[in-house]
């Protein structure tokens, strides 16, 4: 998932980023609310966890620009203790969800996988194609009953392509959304990855569930 976090406490920042990238997550953060308005307008995220207090344009003002202009952005508000209003204002702004400063970064990431199930309509954690299972909430992954053990970017790649299966991604697609950066067209990361994912999750069985569109990219395949 590709998540902006707008908070201008700078150590909760990192600490939040740094938990987030631990588990497969592509982490953007901005301190400035006025910088952070335009960044969630001009580019896409699958959530938005956004601090009220910030310097600049404050983060009732951002999420109230963002509904005005029909953006259904998921937005997690971080609220300070006590604040009951600014809470029931964000909620009444369109906010999906808020969060009570001091927080874990375990309860954060409970509370986005929760807010991404119920605006994108996805009900189940749990994703088959055939006999492969993978399990998103506790990032499980199996090929009948054989558990593969995947690094966090090799998950992050196979949920990314799963999610959307027989849609043809770019490589330019796949190293934003999974790595969070600009693709460099001399690099062969995204092949690279791709290459070991096709490895693991083939094992003994001999099928490829990921197919190589030439001159284009990559697509999950339905068995």
């Amino acid at each position: 998932m590709n998540v902006l976090v707008v908070e201008d406490e700078k150590s909760v920042a990192r600490l939040v980023k740094k938990g987030l990238e631990e588990l497969g997550f592509s982490v953007e953060v901005s301190h400035n609310g006025t910088e952070a308005y335009t960044l969630a307008a001009t580019r896409q995220y699958d959530v938005i966890v956004l601090d009220i207090m910030l310097p600049g344009r404050d983060g009732l003002s951002i999420l109230r620009g963002l509904r005005q202009q029909k953006n259904a952005v998921p937005v997690i508000l971080l609220t300070a203790r006590g604040e009951l209003d600014e809470r029931i204002e964000g909620l009444d702004l369109g906010a999906d969800d808020y969060l009570t400063k001091p927080f874990y970064v375990e309860e954060l990431v409970s509370r986005i996988h929760a807010v991404i199930r119920r605006t994108s309509g996805v009900q189940l954690s749990i994703f088959q194609a055939g006999d492969l299972t993978v399990n998103f909430v506790t990032r499980e992954v199996k090929r009948g009953d054989r558990p593969i053990r995947l690094t966090a970017r090799e998950f992050g790649l196979l949920e990314y392509l799963m999610r959307s299966p027989e849609r043809v991604f770019t490589r330019t697609q796949i190293i934003e959304h999974v790595w969070g950066y600009d693709f460099d067209p001399n690099t062969n990361l995204v092949d690279v990855y791709v290459k070991r994912l096709r490895k693991k999750i083939r094992g003994d069985f001999g099928d490829d569930l990921i197919e190589t569109v030439r001159g284009v990219g990559y697509r999950f395949l339905r068995p």
